[in-house]
């Protein structure tokens, strides 16, 4: 293990950046041994908070420095890992759980921790002095539909009150007979009705329902299990898990590689009203066009209907898993990624008989509103081959993103709940 006095590390950074210095005092940071298995830029290094918590989704931290992980799968019947640095050497030194909802969203706002199953929201009261909350949790939003995929709930918090919730599509792309090959669209997909789009409730009451209270943002968005509000840009942007299977449904119109590499998994910023066309269009990212989907009349080289639907502000290639989203608004790390986004992306799993890909972490510019440049590589290596063939076969799947109390990332694995904390530290 590397060792660096965190006071020298501080004062460092902050001659470095012109912020002013750091008296020469504090506890040490253990940053791991080859950034614990994974690649960074130059200048950034990882300390492992944790190892092996539990399969994880979200994950959120707050001023105190306590973390709160959300798991897919019940530790001893509880859904939620609490966590605690008490030494300051950056790993946790106590790991707690609690709460009966597994599920994805996690999120500490106003003084609550809120936690979302597949069909509902719940939040529990957080004194700083409990890394366990003693109170119960109190229902905030109740009977989302119930849905055999993409069922994960999803959330962010914007400005004014609001609570948005992602409620993904139920199928790949509405079709008649689902995922069967030639099988038309539902025209009008009744899908929409309930599903696919981002939903507006108000963060502050209890006891709302998703039929009585919720309002419908946006919609025409298969899943998007990313998604986070810009404070800096008072603007919601999610990040959408693109359809699967254009090959073997519609073999005549696409070929085993365009299968793998289309379509586009995109970046939204979202309106009030907009509408980005699932399941009617998808996203070419080589042609950067909205294309005709095969399911309603589509063959691989028509385009949507111009000005129907909202197009990207940037796309990746098909299949990498967007899930999550964060926006960077703090000093530690050097001055291009102030107002960026990092998105996690957890890897793809039919892109077959290529390689599958993703399970990277990566950095967006911007400038103001939109991207000031092209996506980069932040944080790769957690799939732990250079080639994979199976997801299963990943050793590591970045899932949730949360920015820590000193400015550094927190990245979770979804695998065995591996946590990695990235520190700027100047040193290559």
């Amino acid at each position: 293990m590397k060792f660096i006095k965190y006071g020298i590390f501080l004062c460092f950074v902050f001659l470095f950046m012109g912020c002013g210095s750091q008296s020469d005092s504090g506890p040490t940071l253990d940053f791991a041994e080859n950034n614990g298995g994974i690649t960074l830029p130059d200048g950034f290094q990882a300390i492992i908070v944790a190892d092996s918590v539990g399969p994880a989704r979200h994950i959120t931290s707050g001023d105190d420095g306590d973390i709160y992980m959300a798991l897919s799968e019940a530790h001893n019947g509880n859904g939620i890992a609490a966590l605690r640095d008490e030494d300051g050497d950056g790993k946790a030194d106590v790991v707690e759980y609690f709460g009966n909802l597994t599920g994805t969203g996690i999120q500490l706002h106003n003084g609550y921790l809120y936690r979302s199953s597949d069909t509902s929201i719940v939040r529990y009261p957080i004194n700083e002095e409990e890394l366990v909350p003693s109170d119960s949790a109190e229902t905030v939003v109740s009977g989302f539909p119930d849905q055999n995929s993409h069922a994960a709930k999803s959330f962010t918090f914007d400005q004014s009150g609001n609570l948005y919730v992602n409620i993904g599509g139920p199928s790949n792309a509405c079709q008649e007979e689902g995922r069967t090959p030639g099988s038309p669209g539902q025209d009008p997909c009744p899908q929409l009705e309930n599903h696919a789009g981002i939903w507006q409730f108000d963060a502050n009451t209890t006891g709302q329902t998703f039929e009585e209270d919720g309002e419908r943002f946006a919609t025409g968005i298969r899943n998007s299990v990313a998604l986070d509000w810009n404070k800096g840009e008072d603007q919601l942007y999610v990040v959408q898990h693109g359809r699967d299977q254009l090959h073997s449904l519609w073999p005549d119109y696409y070929t085993v590689e365009e299968n793998a590499s289309q379509p586009a998994e995109e970046f939204f910023q979202v309106d009030k009203g907009d509408n980005f066309g699932w399941p009617y269009a998808y996203y070419n990212w080589e042609k950067e066009q909205k294309m005709l989907a095969p399911e309603y009349g589509g063959d691989g080289e028509t385009p949507a209907e111009e000005g129907k639907y909202e197009d990207p502000i940037m796309a990746f290639p098909g299949h990498w898993a967007p899930n999550d989203l964060t926006f960077y608004s703090d000093s530690l790390y050097p001055g291009k990624y102030m107002n960026g986004a990092f998105i996690a992306f957890h890897g793809s799993w039919n892109r077959a008989p290529e390689p599958q890909q993703g399970y990277k972490v990566v950095f967006v510019p911007f400038d103001g509103n939109t991207p000031s440049g092209d996506y980069e590589e932040f944080a790769d290596g957690f799939a732990g081959a250079d080639t994979l063939k199976s997801p299963g076969n990943a050793e590591h799947r970045p899932m949730g993103l949360s920015v820590y109390e000193d400015g550094s990332l927190l990245i979770s694995d979804s695998q065995e709940g591996k946590i990695w904390r990235i520190v700027y530290t100047g040193d290559s």
